[in-house]
């Protein structure tokens, strides 16, 4: 047994290798920056950047709306997925169709994707010529507070054909008896779906709002190439902050805020994996 788990590091050895190289490495290099400090950065100097970074106005402004902009795509992204998901299972197969179109947008460019929501969300574009036609003033989408409002539905938009699909694979391993019980004992839509549907997928539908989460986390691309470095105040994210001094070729700070990130995003999913085995416990 020991020489077969040997002969199989020996091909790992390549992989690991890279990643160490690629991952590792870059990893415990940036570390160092962010307790460097000076014009070369050849002093050590502790925590005083991070200590610096938490005091840091614009810091602060981007954790803020990183969390917020998350705290509402995340959930939502679940929760119309598996409302989607529902559905589509409730008129199979005739829904293989909108099963194809909602994975759409997840497989095209996001410049490509960004484009299409610069024109819907212009300020003569066809969310405020409808805004018009209803006797609403038009909206300066893009360069307003408003700004999160294109930025949440482009999320949603991109992501939901992926969770469906995860979702759908899920829901067909549920053996259909129990809902056909259900059905006979009178329960509804939404009562089968809480206490059917989404018990017997629990482990899936833990894994699709760990992903939500990560491509929230991720939600800076686009924002970025809608608005810019600098958008409006309401949209700053955390990771304008990151690349604005990488660009200014502050490493230390860059560094700091990227850590700093990073601890609160393994916080996070500490936190969501607990509460994924508390009801795991509750409900066997």
């Amino acid at each position: 047994m020991f020489q077969r788990k040997r002969s199989v590091l020996i091909f790992l050895i390549p992989g690991l290798s890279l990643l160490a190289v690629f991952y590792f490495v870059p990893f415990l290099i940036g570390l160092r920056y962010s307790l460097m400090g000076g014009a070369k950065m050849s002093s050590y100097i502790g925590a005083a950047n991070y200590q610096s970074l938490w005091k840091n106005k614009m810091f602060l402004l981007g954790l803020k709306n990183t969390l917020a902009l998350c705290g509402i795509c995340a959930p939502l992204l679940w929760g119309v997925a598996f409302a989607f998901s529902l559905f589509l299972q409730s008129i199979h197969p005739k829904g293989a169709l909108f099963r194809k179109i909602a994975l759409t947008p997840y497989m095209a460019p996001s410049s490509a994707m960004v484009l299409i929501w610069l024109l819907i969300f212009d300020y003569g574009g066809w969310i405020n010529h409808l805004l018009q036609a209803i006797g609403l003033n038009r909206v300066l989408w893009l360069e307003s507070s408003a700004l999160r409002f294109p930025v949440i539905v482009m999320f949603i938009w991109k992501n939901l054909g992926f969770c469906i699909v995860l979702f759908l694979t899920a829901l067909q391993t549920v053996p259909q008896a129990l809902y056909e019980y259900a059905r006979l004992e009178g329960a509804g839509f939404l009562a089968k779906a809480l206490k059917i549907s989404l018990p017997q997928i629990l482990p899936t539908a833990f894994l699709i709002f760990v992903i939500a989460w990560i491509n929230a986390f991720r939600i800076f691309k686009e924002v970025y190439i809608i608005a810019g470095a600098y958008p409006d105040a309401s949209a700053y994210t955390l990771q304008h902050y990151m690349n604005n001094m990488f660009a200014r070729l502050n490493y230390p700070m860059a560094t700091a805020a990227a850590y700093s990130f990073a601890a609160i995003v393994l916080a996070l999913f500490a936190v969501l994996f607990a509460l994924q085995r508390h009801a795991a416990k509750s409900m066997q």
